[in-house]
């Protein structure tokens, strides 16, 4: 089976409007989806990419021009100052990893973690939730068909960080400078705008 990577912060607005058509694609062209969050403030500088607070203004307010005209776009909900995104330094320096650790349990423990990932961005983007709070987190994947409390608990497991430490590893190893970025045979998509390239690619691969 066809495996794509799929590397991605859990705060990223741009993975939340990815979801559903990466699934679709995942669907339609019998792939194995494995999602790779990963340590963006530590990755990302090394790669080339520039983290959204350290950017000048006016491609910040670009940035909050093109959320909206995506969303408006797919159709999808979207908060441009959703009430749990840390304006400023975040008091806690793993409020967006542990949604990703979440993702990263699950993937472990043999399950889809695509619907709980989508359903995580969209609390944080769209439901005005703090996916930075266990209690939520738990409630979510409840929500979405799976123990939440039992993937909470293996969040911060070794195997849990590792696999993290794993993923941000081969995120600069293949030469991720933003979120999402999809790898396909060692091919990079940067950005969900990018997802119809992905499936031209996986078309042709499937002759």
């Amino acid at each position: 089976m066809i495996a794509i990577d799929c590397y991605y912060s859990l705060s990223s607005p741009w993975a939340y409007f990815g979801g559903p058509r990466l699934q679709d694609i995942v669907r339609r062209q019998r792939a194995r989806l494995v999602l790779k969050p990963y340590d963006f403030q530590a990755v990302v500088p090394q790669t080339g990419g520039i983290p959204l607070k350290t950017r000048p203004e006016p491609r910040r307010s670009y940035h909050a021009l093109e959320l909206a005209r995506w969303r408006d776009h797919l159709g999808m909900p979207l908060n441009l100052q959703p009430a749990h995104y840390p304006q400023g330094a975040p008091a806690d320096p793993n409020w967006n990893k542990y949604p990703g650790w979440m993702v990263i349990a699950a993937q472990l423990r043999g399950l889809d973690a695509q619907p709980l990932s989508h359903a995580l961005l969209r609390a944080l983007w769209a439901e005005q939730r703090d996916t930075s709070e266990a209690a939520v987190r738990i409630a979510v994947a409840d929500e979405n068909g799976y123990d939440g409390a039992a993937l909470q608990a293996l969040e911060q497991a070794a195997e849990t960080l590792a696999a993290y430490r794993a993923n941000s590893a081969d995120a600069v190893e293949q030469g991720v400078f933003g979120a999402p970025t999809y790898i396909l045979n060692g091919e990079r998509f940067w950005g969900q705008d990018r997802l119809d390239f992905l499936d031209r690619a996986l078309d042709r691969l499937r002759g």
